[in-house]
């Protein structure tokens, strides 16, 4: 069974420069158990890369590692060429991580919540009041700056969530699925907002359970059982379907059948 990898114009291209992440062959276990198998991939810089799959197949735990949040058990991942284990205060500055539960204050206002995570940055004088207005204006939140984080629609909090993640203007954005539970009007919005810091130069990697936001990526991850069975473009995976559900329904099931050859990259 041959495997599905990405042939698209930006892989074709990539080159050791121009690669903002780098995963090589990592794998986590816990007590034995694996929760990412042999991952390798790369995502080009300014590009959005989507990691799709069912609940359980590795997807957080890959984010987590990435986002030097856990170790990988082997392997390696390297952010803009600096190592996530040896390099890790390095690369804090250059990632924006927003865990599925993102850390917002819900009894500080939306103003509030934006000052502390400034603070946590050491952002102080005139760019504070700038990146106030920028990140708040960018999510339209400023009309909405002395309400309670708390009384915010879902929506609103992953937007209030985006804008404080971005304060410190990080190069590369990794989100766990972040319009989870949203309604389809703010997953919209949030996605135009992903969209615009694509057209910025920031590179994004994020996980969805929306595969119709799969579509919107430039590539995209399917894992499945801890391994990836598929890295490509939205086109290349829909290939031959009518719907890239069907297409990763498809794949899935044919892995299941088969679990002796799974589709890897």
């Amino acid at each position: 069974m041959h495997g599905l990898t990405d042939h698209s114009p930006a892989m074709l291209a990539c080159n050791k420069d121009n690669i903002a992440i780098s995963v090589e062959g990592v794998s986590r276990f816990y007590d034995d158990l694996p929760a990412v198998l042999d991952a390798s991939f790369k995502v080009i810089r300014g590009t959005i890369k989507g990691l799709v799959g069912s609940d359980g197949a590795g997807k957080t735990t890959l984010l987590r590692i990435i986002a030097t949040m856990i170790p990988p058990s082997k392997g390696k991942v390297l952010i803009h060429g600096l190592d996530v284990e040896r390099d890790r205060a390095a690369i804090k500055h250059l990632i924006g991580y927003m865990p599925q539960r993102f850390g917002l204050y819900p009894d500080l206002t939306v103003k509030e919540n934006m000052t502390f995570f400034m603070d946590i940055y050491g952002i102080s004088g005139a760019d504070r009041q700038r990146k106030l207005e920028e990140y708040l204006g960018f999510t339209n939140l400023l009309p909405f700056l002395g309400r309670r984080a708390g009384n915010l629609s879902g929506g609103m909090k992953q937007k209030l969530g985006l804008a404080c993640v971005l304060v410190h203007e990080p190069q590369v954005l990794i989100l766990d699925e972040p319009t989870n539970g949203v309604d389809p009007v703010s997953r919209q919005e949030f996605w135009d907002m992903l969209l615009e810091m694509k057209r910025r130069g920031k590179t994004i990697i994020v996980s969805t359970a929306y595969l119709d936001e799969g579509d919107k990526c430039d590539s995209i991850i399917l894992m499945h059982n801890s391994r990836i069975l598929a890295d490509a473009s939205p086109e290349e995976v829909r290939a031959g379907y009518e719907t890239l559900e069907e297409a990763i329904i498809a794949l899935i099931e044919k892995t299941d059948g088969n679990v002796e050859a799974p589709i890897v990259n």
